[in-house]
């Protein structure tokens, strides 16, 4: 499985993004999809999770303010941010959950000025 993440950049406090992960290869294999983050020195931690059936989990943090939304036709999960604050600068990372493997993509920055 490979993913590629994409919509990541520079927004104002107060603003919006939206990431993208679209997924290649074997893709019926696919469970779960998630996004984590990683801010700088800080260690990765789960932002939110999808289920195959659609089923949703947040980190507090994010809760209220992000939604995770998947595309099952198109092999895509999204993140969208609203409310975002400065806090959430980090690096986004997309993961598919498979047995018995997790694939991860390279990351997406997001960088939110106060």
């Amino acid at each position: 499985v490979d993913l590629v993440e994409s919509g990541g950049g520079l927004v104002q406090a107060g603003g919006s993004l939206r990431l993208s992960c679209a997924a290649s290869g074997s893709v019926f294999s696919i469970n779960a999809m998630a996004w984590y983050r990683q801010p700088p020195g800080k260690q990765r931690d789960m932002v939110a999770t999808i289920t195959k059936g659609g089923n949703t989990n947040y980190a507090d943090s994010v809760k209220g303010r992000f939604t995770i939304s998947r595309d099952n036709a198109k092999n895509t999960v999204y993140l969208q941010m609203n409310s975002l604050k400065p806090e959430d600068t980090a690096v986004y990372y997309c993961t598919a959950e498979t047995v018995p493997y997790d694939y991860w993509g390279q990351g997406t920055q997001v960088t939110v000025s106060s």
